[in-house]
């Protein structure tokens, strides 16, 4: 084959279109443009709204926590009762329930039950929680449960971001693909009677 007329003689590259932008590739679709700006978009709500947003949720759930401890360390207190009869000796659970009656501020004997150790005897001396009416209830939420809360809230609103933005770029990756399928598709419909044409006898 004479040299002047192989695919692979050496020389200067063919001119680059005047029209094709430095850069840019002739071969990307308009789809991939899309797609590459739109993942920047998504790396960027991942990286600056996640930390954001779990921030705030976590802060948000927080105060709501506080506001629950502060009222209810002020409608809630602690008193002394007195066991009505011997709790049960169970060896497996820590606490039982057993009746206790005690005396309130103004001087009404009141009964109830609450959570007593197993075997406490008769007339044993415990602290329970009653409320402004009187009635035993349970210990107020403390800080710890506040703070617990806030940092619970704030993980699952970064995992609802994150799962959220990954099945935002799923669907538009399949939305992409299913386009550019149906395109191709279109096209080699053109394309293969063409293509098949030369190879006929």
């Amino acid at each position: 084959m004479d040299a002047q007329g192989s695919p692979f003689t050496s020389g200067p590259p063919p001119p680059r279109d005047a029209h094709v932008p430095k850069g840019a590739n002739p071969l990307r679709r308009p789809s991939d443009r899309f797609e590459c700006w739109f993942r920047r978009v998504l790396l960027a709500v991942l990286v600056l709204g996640l930390p954001a947003a779990a921030v705030g949720a976590g802060l948000a759930a927080y105060d709501t926590s506080m506001r629950t401890v502060r009222a209810q360390t002020a409608e809630r207190h602690q008193v002394t009762a007195r066991l009505t009869q011997d709790a049960e000796r169970d060896d497996g659970v820590a606490k039982q329930p057993a009746q206790v009656r005690w005396t309130d501020g103004n001087g009404v004997v009141r009964t109830g039950t609450a959570l007593v150790k197993p075997g406490t005897s008769e007339g044993a001396a415990v602290r329970v929680w009653v409320d402004r009416g009187g009635t035993l209830t349970a210990p107020p939420a403390s800080t710890l449960n506040a703070r617990t809360t806030g940092w619970l809230a704030g993980g699952m609103t970064a995992f609802g971001v994150a799962f959220g933005i990954y099945a935002v770029w799923t669907g538009t990756r399949l939305l992409l693909d299913r386009g550019r399928y149906a395109r191709w598709d279109a096209e080699w419909e053109v394309a293969e009677p063409l293509w098949s044409a030369r190879f006929r006898g």
